[in-house]
Formats: structure tokens, C-alpha cells, sequence
């Protein structure tokens, strides 16, 4: 689109203030700005006004049990055998989750660069590279690993694997791509800026991560190289099993669309997602949706019937993920501090919330599905997330459990 046709729409919508400074801007300035303005998906502005009236509501919530470990135990060598044939035959990838900063940490790269070794140098990145070449060593083949980065970080991610030769995976079987971005507006919908140059994007919420990897054209290179499944899991959990073959065996035998790994809840009152069904299909439940008989129903022998909270390490059959790509993701607007530029282009970094993000979230896609196979797995070995510097799931709680299972750190 040209100016004039850009700001005519701008004008339409009520948006004109991000061409304020078009007059002070270089030619490679503008035409980025113009770009941006041109990839806005005006629809995202619409929920602003009408998310306030509109009370989401839930469908009829059901229990869902899982495979339990005493049962993946007894079956191991079953579910083992599929899985290895399957990464032998390279039908299952693996998506890595990284488009976000370590700013909760104070640091201020992506995430996954994150020093968490005390006495040697062991950055996140790392703890999950190793993870999954104990898979590479196991079946003597190489996973396909997708990469997503995003406009914040993907000029550092990608520099620093080869800075670090990708700690010692093959680079052929490494893929990076780029998540979509989002408009930041404040409380009465206008879209901030970030710079005189820039509005202020973020990324579009792990749910985006499909829509994402298939802009990108990768998906198209996996159907001609047989990729058939795909993991996808989280930058920041450093104990995760990335492809292990029993979990890529007992979802594949267990013929669903897709499968979530779980952990048994630590109390019932956890704040943590729980798989369910919801009017007899896959969800989540979050934690703050559950009404208080739900949190202590038990089964006859006593056990919490909503007791598997989610860990974000999902497995999907792209063919399920091709047949809801063209459905319409709900959106979630989430209150944020955003920094942004002010009258006087000064930029302003809020104490507060001051406006709204869009995010799509990969719990949607879970609902999306006709079936899910929740997989259990022990907490202390597969789960610990970084997210905060201290205290519960943070640094310190991850260095604990990383030596608890013979990590060198």
C-alpha cells in the first residue's frame, strides 16, 4: 500500500497518530513503518470494545483421566518400540518455543541464552539440546528440530548457535523461523508506538506457533521430507524429555490427533491447567475456572479426578493440524505494561498496566482437537520450568532439580 492509502485507512479507524512523525523519518524508516501498518489485523481492535461486555463462558467440563506411569512402565518396551521406528523413520519433530525474552530474570536476551550453571557455564538452550540428543544417541538418528524465534530475538538466537555450534547438534536438522507479531493499544484501543519508526509489536502467544511455522514454508518442506507428527514444548522447562519413544510411541498407538504430557498435582489447589473435557472434547481448565467442587472431586479410591496439570509439551498429528488451520483461534487479551512513546516521543516505561496485548494461546488448539491422550510423567524428573529469579519455579528451584538428576551445573 502507498501513504495515501494507508492513511486513509488509519483516518477509518480512528489511528492517524502513527503517522505522526512519517515527516521526520529516512526512506528505509518509512517504508518499515508503512509495513507494519499494513500487516495490522484491525479485527484484534474490535475485541478492545467488546471483550469488557462479553463474559466467556465454558462448555460442560468433564474429568480425563490419564496413562498413568505404573501403566507406561508395565508397557515400555511396546510404546519404546513404535517410537524408535518412528524418529529412526524421522516422522516426528520437534518445535521449540522461544520467541520471548528473559526480561522476568533481568536479562535482557532470549531467554533460552540464560546462564544457569553455578560452577560451569550451562544455558537453558543447552540443558534442552542435550535433552534431546539422548534421544539422537538412543535411536543413532537425527530429530528435525524447528526453532521458533521472533522479531525481538531471532538476530540473537540464531547467533548464538552458531556461536555455540549448536552445542554439538547437526545444524542440517536445525530450522528457525520467526513468530507473528501483534499490536500493543492502550485502554481505549489506539495503537501504541514504540518508536517514531515502530509500533509497538509482541509476540502473538504460543498458540501462534502452527499459523507461524507454516508462513514460514517449512511445513511444506516436512510433507516432502515425511514428517508426520510434531513435539511442541516450552523454552523455559530445562528437565523436559524432548521425543522420548515412549511418549512418541503411546501417542501414536493410542491412534488420537494429539497428546499433552502431565504431572500429578502437587495439592489440589495448584495453580496450574488441568486436561479435561469439555462437551466431550479435549481442554484445559485453568486453575481459576475451577469451582471448588471440582478441585476436591475424587474417584471410589480416593483420587482427585481433575489431577493432571499440563507441562506445554504436546505432541500433534500435523495431518489434525492442517484440518483446524483454517478455523479462527480465539483470541485472548491480556493486561500488560507496555512501554511506548509519548506526545513528545519521549519513551514512557509504565509502573502499572496501561493497555492490552493480543495472544493465541496452544491450550485453544488442544480444544480443537476430537481427541487427546494425556501422558503421565514424574515431576521431579521432567519438570522444571524457569520463570521467575527465586523461589517457586525459578532459577534456584531449577538448579536443585537439575543436580537432583545428576546435571553438572
Amino acid at each position: 500500500m502507498d501513504y495515501q492509502t494507508i492513511a486513509a485507512m488509519l483516518e477509518e479507524h480512528g489511528q492517524s497518530h502513527l503517522l505522526k512523525y512519517y515527516g521526520e523519518l529516512n526512506e528505509e524508516q518509512r517504508a518499515c513503518l508503512l509495513k507494519q501498518i499494513e500487516d495490522i489485523d484491525w479485527k484484534l481492535l474490535d475485541l478492545v470494545h467488546n471483550h469488557k461486555s462479553t463474559e466467556e463462558t465454558r462448555g460442560h467440563l468433564e474429568p480425563l483421566g490419564a496413562l498413568e506411569v505404573d501403566e507406561i512402565e508395565r508397557r515400555r518396551q511396546e510404546f519404546e518400540a513404535i517410537g524408535i521406528q518412528a524418529l529412526k523413520e524421522q516422522k516426528v519433530g520437534a518445535v521449540l518455543l522461544a520467541g520471548g525474552q528473559g526480561t522476568r530474570l533481568g536479562f535482557d536476551k532470549p531467554k533460552g541464552m540464560f546462564n544457569v550453571g553455578i560452577h560451569r557455564t550451562l544455558y537453558i538452550f543447552q540443558c534442552l539440546i542435550n535433552n534431546l540428543m539422548d534421544v539422537v544417541k538412543q535411536v543413532e538418528t537425527w530429530v528435525p528440530l524447528y526453532i521458533m524465534t521472533s522479531d525481538k530475538n531471532h538476530e540473537d538466537t540464531t547467533k548464538f548457535f552458531e556461536e555455540q555450534n549448536y552445542f554439538g547438534y547437526n545444524k542440517e536438522y536445525v530450522h528457525f523461523f520467526k513468530q507473528r507479531m501483534a499490536p500493543s493499544v492502550d485502554y481505549d484501543g489506539k495503537l501504541f508506538m514504540e518508536a517514531k519508526d515502530r509500533l509497538s509489536l509482541s509476540p502473538n502467544g504460543n498458540g501462534g506457533w502452527y499459523t507461524s511455522l507454516r508462513r514460514s514454508g517449512l511445513v511444506e518442506d516436512m510433507r516432502k521430507k515425511g514428517v508426520e507428527w510434531l513435539t511442541v514444548f516450552a523454552v523455559d522447562n530445562v528437565l523436559q524429555r524432548i521425543n522420548d519413544p515412549a511418549y512418541i510411541g503411546a501417542v501414536i498407538q493410542s491412534g488420537c490427533d494429539c497428546g499433552g504430557k502431565v504431572v500429578r498435582k502437587a495439592d489440589p489447589h495448584e495453580r496450574v491447567g488441568v486436561l479435561c473435557l469439555e462437551d466431550g472434547k479435549p481442554s484445559i481448565v485453568e486453575y481459576y475456572e475451577m469451582t471448588d467442587d471440582m478441585i476436591h472431586l475424587k474417584d471410589e479410591k480416593g483420587n482427585l479426578l481433575y489431577n493432571f496439570g499440563v507441562i506445554l509439551n504436546y505432541m500433534f498429528r500435523i495431518s489434525s493440524l492442517e484440518a483446524i488451520v483454517s478455523q479462527e483461534m480465539p483470541v485472548h487479551i491480556v493486561e500488560k505494561k507496555i512501554p511506548y512513546i509519548n506526545d513528545q516521543g519521549e519513551l514512557v516505561k509504565p509502573e502499572k498496566p496501561n493497555g492490552y496485548k493480543f495472544e493465541e494461546l496452544v491450550l485453544d488448539m488442544i480444544h480443537l482437537m476430537d481427541s487427546c491422550l494425556p501422558y503421565e510423567v514424574i515431576r521431579e524428573k521432567e519438570f522444571a520450568p524457569i520463570k521467575n529469579p527465586t523461589g517457586v519455579d525459578s532459577v534456584e528451584s531449577a538448579r536443585k532439580l537439575l543436580m537432583e538428576n545428576g546435571v553438572e551445573i
